[in-house]
This record gives structure tokens, sequence and C-alpha cells, in this order.
């Protein structure tokens, strides 16, 4: 469970968002929309704690942001899976590369990363591409290697931030769709976008970022 209470996060001296309640359960598809700027971004960097409250607690399954140390913070992102708008993908390294680094990096056995590499390729589509260098693949074939990438810890939750926001509208579809199908095998999807058609598209909930204020959208 990912839980907000009474949740103000401020730059510069200016509320971003400003006493936010919200609880998103494991399972849910969230749509977060709202304006350039409205902190759509913010509220899902206050999920992996990369950003810390100026009021309020936010807390993500065991951890919160109240006590959570320093030293813990790592714990809590393998935890959840990230999905960034610019891929961030390594351009020296193979599809395979890109996906295990994140294994590597917390010990994981070269067997079991194998293993969950494979799988997490094999979800996205991409097996046929493991060896292939990232600059090699489209931009929508980039994207699902980001996907696999934040799947590899087989997470409870997807942070997806704008990932369809540099597609063209056939691929971001596609994009969609993955996602929806990675939902429906038990991962919970939380995704910020400003593209309002692929959200009236889907039957899911909808959080909408307002001044500062969360607002639960029933007809979208």
């Amino acid at each position: 469970m990912i839980q907000f209470s009474n949740v103000t996060a401020a730059f510069d001296g200016h509320n971003v968002l400003e006493d936010v309640s919200v609880q998103i359960n494991p399972g849910e598809f969230v749509f977060v929309v709202g304006q350039t700027g409205s902190g759509k971004s913010t509220l899902l960097r206050l999920m992996y704690m990369d950003v810390m409250p100026e009021k309020g607690a936010v807390i993500v399954g065991k951890y919160n942001s109240q006590t959570i140390q320093t030293n813990e913070k790592p714990y809590l992102r393998r935890t959840l899976g990230i999905v960034f708008q610019d891929f961030r993908l390594m351009e020296d390294r193979s599809v395979y590369e890109n996906v295990a680094f994140t294994l590597h990096v917390t010990g994981t056995p070269r067997k079991e990363i194998k293993k969950s590499v494979l799988r997490a390729l094999a979800d996205v589509g991409l097996s046929h591409q493991r060896n292939k260098m990232a600059l090699e693949l489209s931009g929508g074939e980039q994207q699902r290697v980001v996907i696999a990438r934040a799947l590899v810890n087989d997470p409870l939750f997807l942070l997806a931030d704008e990932p369809t926001g540099n597609l063209d509208p056939t691929t971001s579809w596609d994009i969609l769709q993955l996602l929806k199908a990675i939902n429906t095998r038990g991962t919970a999807i939380i995704m910020a976008t400003h593209n309002h058609e692929l959200v009236k598209r889907m039957n899911a909930r909808v959080i909408e970022i307002r001044d500062g204020k969360l607002i639960e959208v029933k007809d979208f």
C-alpha cells in the first residue's frame, strides 16, 4: 500500500503539493493527470522518496518518510519499479545488460539474474532483441526496455512518469496496452500523464492535481 497523509511538498518556498491525502492499493491502475508543472512528477518522487515532504507522511509498504534512514532508501526503491520519460538507458550496453544492471548492483547471483532478465524481456516482447545495443532500437522498443528494467525486481508498484511523452500515438497506445497487461498480472501501475486521450480510453482510477490539491475524478 502507498499512503499519503496530509503531505505538503515545497520547492523554493512554493508549495507544489499541499495537504495531500491519498491511498493506492496493490493491484490498482491509477492515472495522475494535471497541467505541466502541476506536481505529477513530484507526487511520484515522493513515493520513492527522492523528494521528502515538508509536512505529513508518505508510507510505502513498511517505509515511512518520517522515520526512514538514508541507507534504507535503496531498499525501498527495490520494492518499486520506476519508468522515466527520458529512458535513461546506458548507450554502451546491450538490452540484456541494461535490464541486468540493477540486479548486478544488488549482488543477485548470476543464475538468478539471467532468469529474471529473460523473464522481464519476455514480458515486454523483446526477447529477440536482447543482444542489441539500446540505441539500435526504436523509441517504443527503448521504452519497453525501461519497463523491463523496472519489472526485473518483480515490484508490487510500477511508477511511470510520462512513459508515452516522447512517443507517437500508435506507439503510446501499444505501451499503455503493455502496462495494462502487466497490471492484469497483479502489479499496481501509477502513471503520470498529460495525454488525456489515452486516459479516456482506459477504465481506470484518475487522480487530478489542481492548484496543489488532489481530486478524485469520477467521470474523465
